[in-house]
């Protein structure tokens, strides 16, 4: 059983007269969790509950610890209008105004793909997520290896969102996405990011992307399990490699124990590592590390 949905709730504490409370922005209001139960749960899907929180520390963090208890099952969803502490890759922080994006995990359990091929779920999120964009939004949504969404703000490729896989117990994992959506120019963390409002989407109303985003997972998810999990059966690795901004790139890889690797990235092998060719002719598989993207090639 998944935690009480706040929103469902008529909580007479809630602030109407713009002094913070969840309608102190009217150009960010909440999600609809009763709309999105009854467009996405239905006998036979994968999503088995969706729960939207008004604020907490990491949903991932959450999931993975009702998993951990015996409280959530396959396809449950766990949303929150705001992440104090939403974590990303290398124990990066990620953190944005309440309603200003769609913040939230899935637990997935594949338990007839090999979990030497579980590595895949985030590639397979990225994919997932991009394609749902480009379904609802009509932006084009790149993905940086391995697992940062990328869109265009003007002549400016900036980072929109982030995927983070983490196991839950030993049969299951948590997928989670973090996502800008009406973030304003002023409200950037860094330069560098962006938001589908500053790309130009052609909407920003939170419940259609959402949806759109967790049909297009499950249609993913489902194409890759019944393909057990093969990466090119399931057409998950071409799918992968045709949107990877990163592949055709002169790229710099960060790895643990302090060594760097820089080459052109050229492919994505069958276990989802990134493919450089250095200088001297060898081509490199990098599984974990930072990418950075030094120019095109």
């Amino acid at each position: 059983m998944m935690p009480r949905d706040a929103s469902d709730a008529n909580d007479p504490s809630d602030d109407l007269s713009g002094g913070g409370g969840r309608w102190s922005d009217l150009d960010r209001p909440p999600l609809n969790a009763v709309a999105l139960r009854r467009a996405l749960l239905g006998e036979g899907g994968l999503w088995s509950g969706v729960d939207v929180v008004q604020s907490t520390g990491s949903t991932n963090t959450d999931l993975v610890a009702l998993a951990a208890a015996g409280k959530a099952a396959e396809g449950a969803v766990l949303i929150a209008e705001e992440q104090r502490a939403g974590r990303g890759r290398l124990d990066r922080t990620w953190s944005a105004p309440a309603r200003s994006g769609l913040f939230f995990s899935v637990l997935l359990r594949p338990a007839e793909v090999p979990v030497a091929r579980w590595g895949w779920l985030p590639l397979l999120a990225g994919v997932a997520v991009a394609t749902g964009l480009s379904r609802v939004a009509g932006v084009d949504t790149a993905l940086k290896w391995p697992n940062d969404l990328l869109i265009s703000v003007g002549d400016e490729e900036r980072k929109a969102g982030g995927i983070l896989a983490e196991r839950a117990e030993d049969d299951g994992v948590v997928v989670g996405v973090g996502l800008n959506v009406t973030l304003r120019e002023d409200e950037l963390p860094v330069p560098t990011a962006g938001s589908l409002a500053l790309a130009g989407a052609r909407t920003t109303d939170r419940d259609p992307v959402l949806r759109a985003v967790l049909r297009s997972l499950e249609e993913w998810y489902g194409r890759w399990r019944a393909a057990g999990g093969d990466p090119a059966a399931s057409g998950l690795q071409e799918a992968y490699a045709a949107g990877c901004a990163t592949l055709g790139r002169l790229v710099r890889a960060e790895l643990p124990g302090d060594r760097s690797l820089v080459g052109e990235a050229v492919a994505i092998d069958g276990d989802g590592r990134l493919v450089l060719a250095t200088k001297d002719g060898v081509q490199e598989p990098v599984g974990a590390g930072d990418i950075i993207h030094l120019r095109q090639a």
